[in-house]
């Protein structure tokens, strides 16, 4: 059988993660929490389950969970969206990108990313037939050059894909970013996928910029989050959609055929949940609590430490210790120190250097402490 992705092969989340379990290493690798969600959350699941809601959700998504995220998306950025027809509930914010680029593209269709890219973005474009376009974020600012993206639009051109707070570089767009994507949008009737799965998790009295801020783009674009993300529960998989009702409709006829519906119990846990609006709004000072412990612990590592400003994510530099590749030092790192972390190179499409290694802070402090003390070390 003929491969429609003959180049792609097992990720690096799954190698790095392999590695560590096999070399009993400290996995700060792949971004998952290794501390458990909130036992209130874990409860009203049970309760759920105890009361019956066992069978299948409605195709959009549980009711109450479309209202809580109508909720969140008008207290954080003061914009409306129907939860019957702008509101879709997915199996994880993976699922409802792929679903996107499957409802969008076409053969032959360009689609601009900006890479370093999250690692699911080109096989599902080119899965359907669609061409990956990178615009290259360039160390160690990893700004985005708008007249780089002019320059790279063509008639062929479908859709741009855009990450902030941005995995893995840890950064977050600005307001003046957004005004000059929207342009870009609008002078070339493109779509656009707005990836803002780490939306509260950013830093340093900053605000995340969301894309549902800009009517003008509601009828251009899908905005995906993850709970997975929100609540620490990223085995559970469930994400959404914000779109316009047309778009919504084109997105719901793939997204049917799928998985149909997301584990309802779940849902219903979620949108009591987060009824408690601190359970979000004080994420970014959670995670930035870690962050600050993490790096005030490596202060004293030759490693140089780059800006986080959002997402779990911190990006080291070790070019004053080795000019290894980043993807032999991670794996030596694994072998020799017992720490894992991923290579930024993996995210680019084509050979980059750059000595930098991706490490997630999502962790207990006494797992940060232990990495930090083997970082310092080295």
């Amino acid at each position: 059988m003929k491969s429609k992705l003959p180049d792609i092969g097992t990720t690096i989340f799954t190698t790095m993660s392999a590695l560590a379990n096999e070399n009993k290493a400290i996995n700060l690798s792949q971004g998952f929490p290794d501390f458990e969600c909130d036992q209130k959350l874990k409860d009203l699941v049970n309760k759920f389950v105890q009361d019956g809601a066992n069978q299948y959700a409605p195709m959009p998504g549980a009711l109450p969970l479309r209202e809580r995220i109508a909720e969140i998306v008008q207290v954080c950025y003061k914009a409306n969206y129907d939860v019957t027809n702008e509101i879709t509930v997915t199996a994880g914010a993976t699922q409802a990108i792929y679903t996107a680029i499957a409802t969008i593209i076409e053969p032959g269709d360009e689609v601009i990313i900006f890479e370093p890219a999250y690692d699911c973005y080109k096989p599902a474009i080119q899965v359907h037939g669609g061409v990956v376009i990178s615009v290259q974020l360039k160390s160690p600012d990893f700004r985005i050059d708008w007249q780089e993206v002019e320059s790279k639009i063509t008639k062929r051109t479908k859709c741009i894909i855009l990450n902030s707070p941005h995995n893995p570089t840890a950064t977050i767009v600005s307001k003046n970013d957004l005004l000059q994507l929207e342009k870009l949008i609008l002078q070339n009737n493109l779509f656009l996928i707005s990836d803002e799965v780490y939306e509260h998790m950013v830093f340093d009295g900053q605000l995340h910029h969301s894309v549902a801020q800009l009517p003008s783009l509601r009828d251009r674009s899908y905005i995906v989050s993850s709970f997975g993300k929100t609540t620490h529960t990223t085995g559970w998989k469930i994400g959404y959609v914000l779109a316009s009702s047309e778009l919504t409709k084109e997105f719901r006829k793939i997204h049917q055929f799928l998985v149909f519906c997301v584990n309802n119990p779940m849902q219903l846990a979620i949108a009591d949940y987060l009824s408690d609006r601190k359970n979000y709004l004080q994420l970014n000072n959670f995670y930035e609590s870690k962050r600050n412990f993490f790096v005030n612990n490596i202060q004293s590592s030759r490693f140089k430490i780059l800006p986080s400003k959002g997402t779990y994510f911190q990006l080291l530099d070790y070019s004053g210790i080795t000019d290894e590749r980043d993807t032999d030092y991670a794996i030596r790192l694994v072998k020799e120190k017992k720490l894992a972390a991923i290579p930024l190179s993996v995210f680019y499409s084509t050979e980059v250097k750059q000595n930098i290694l991706r490490f997630c802070f999502a962790k207990k402090e006494d797992t940060l402490l232990k990495a930090a003390e083997t970082l310092c070390s080295i």
